[in-house]
Formats: C-alpha cells, structure tokens, sequence
C-alpha cells in the first residue's frame, strides 16, 4: 500500500467531519405580557406610581435554559435572565440615560435575582431592590431563513456542505416599561432588524454566530430609539402636569356714584338750574 494512502485517507475523513459540523440555533425569546398576574379586574385597577426623575432597571429575559455561543442565562422557571451584554454596547445605554427626566438606568445583576422565575413580580422585587421607579424589560426573538424558509429555534444547520442560496438572520427586540410599585404597564416597544447573506459565508459556527449578533445588535439599537419615543410620551402625560388654573376673583358689586347737587346760576332776568 503506498504510503501516500493513509494520509489521503485521514484528509477525506477530517473533510468529511468539517463538513458534518452543526450549528444549532439559540432558543426564543419570551411572550413578556403573558408572565402577568391576576385577572382583568385587578389589571384595569392598577394605577402608575413612578416618581419623576425617575430611576430606570433594565433586565434582558429569554426563555428558560437560553444559551448562545456568546452567551448564557440565569434562573429558571417560565423565563431567565441574560445579565451578559454581547449584542448591546455602552452607548445603547447612555442613551438611555440621557433621555429627559431620567436620573438613572441600571442593570438587573445576577446577585438581584431569585432562582426561581415565573412572573413580571420577580423582577420588579429586584428592581425594588435598587430603588428605581421603573422597569425595562425586553427580550429578543432571532430567526435564520434559507431560501426563504424559517429555521426555528434550537435548530441544526450544517456546515460546509450548504449550496450558495440567499439567507438573513431577522431579530426582534420587544419590551414593556413597567411600574416597579404597582406593576402598571405604561406602553410597549419593538424593533426588527435582519441582516442578509449568502451562505457560502455560512462556512463555519462562528460565521452564522457572528451574522446573528450583527442582527440582534442592530434590532436593539432600533428598539433604543422606540423606547424613546415611548419614553417621550410616558413623561409628556404622567410628568408634566398641566399648570393649574389661576384663581378666579369674583367681581366687587359696583358703587354707586355720589349725586351731584343742584347748582343755580344767573343769568340775568332768567334763571337756570343745572342738575
């Protein structure tokens, strides 16, 4: 046997192993409304209590047992929570710091949460926690699509083997802005950026990684701007309050005028009175 065929043969089989790779796609995001509590009634009863300037907690969740390449949660229960920044950057947040009548934004840490996570009240007692008035909460859905056909979460894509068909990585960034106190919603957010590619690029885990983090950091970054705007409309109608009226005097009954006396005055042989 010639001494060329073992290696020929160890090339085909580590091409052959490249080629099976995978990579498996992270897991969802989360339905935020529905990890709510109590019934209709109790919801339209709720009212807002944030103070204003007010202080705002931020907290990333996804479905429980989430995990990326670049990335893990903690908790478990109906959700968890990702306390590791990779799809956000510094000036996402200044941002929000930035905005008016905001005295503050921090980051739910891992120290802050209960092990067990289940509804919107957990996180808010760890808002409570750092004595903010509001809690931001969003949680990003990312998906891969191949020739136009959806590739759901916690799927395998192989590697190395995939033709050159046209694919984009689509991510959604949604989230609520609570009431830390009472749990009163004051409006919803969302944004969704995709980033489009062939996936020859897809040649390896860390390319198809790198396309879904590119996806995700925008869609945050567009969701940054609508939170804004929700932002604007939340101080615009619970901060601002309309200048009270001024204080209406009632009018003074009017005085009457003195009479002015009779005068006479000559005029030769007539005489004229004026009253």
């Amino acid at each position: 046997m010639p001494r060329s065929l073992p290696l020929i043969i160890l090339t085909l089989c580590l091409a052959v192993t490249q080629g099976c790779a995978t990579y498996t796609t992270p897991a969802g995001g989360v339905n935020i409304p529905s990890l709510g509590d109590g019934d209709i009634a109790e919801l339209m009863a709720v009212e807002p209590a944030a103070q204003f300037p007010a202080r705002i907690a931020v907290a990333r969740i996804q479905s429980s047992g989430y995990s990326s390449r670049t990335n893990d949660s903690y908790g478990s229960g109906r959700y968890s929570v990702v306390t590791t920044r990779d799809m956000e950057d510094e000036g996402d947040f200044a941002r929000l710091a930035e905005m008016d009548m905001v005295a503050g934004v921090a980051p739910v840490g891992r120290l802050l949460l209960p092990a067990q996570l289940d509804s919107i009240k957990d996180l808010r007692l760890s808002a409570a926690r750092l004595k903010a008035d509001m809690l931001l909460l969003y949680s990003v859905d990312t998906a891969f699509h191949v020739e136009g056909k959806a590739l759901g979460p916690l799927t395998a894509i192989t590697l190395g083997l995939l033709p050159s068909k046209q694919a984009f990585v689509s991510s959604t960034t949604s989230g609520l802005l609570v009431d830390v106190r009472t749990g009163y919603i004051y409006g919803v957010a969302e944004a969704t950026e995709r980033n489009e590619q062939r996936t020859t690029v897809w040649d390896s885990a860390d390319a198809i990684d790198r396309a879904r983090v590119q996806s995700e950091a925008a869609s945050f970054k567009s969701f940054i701007g609508e939170v804004s705007t929700l932002w604007g409309q939340t101080v615009q109608q619970y901060a601002i309050k309309e200048p009270e009226p001024l204080p209406v005097t009632p009018p003074q009954p009017a005085q009457p005028k003195p009479a002015i006396p009779a005068t006479i005055e000559p005029s030769g042989s007539q005489e004229t009175y004026t009253f």
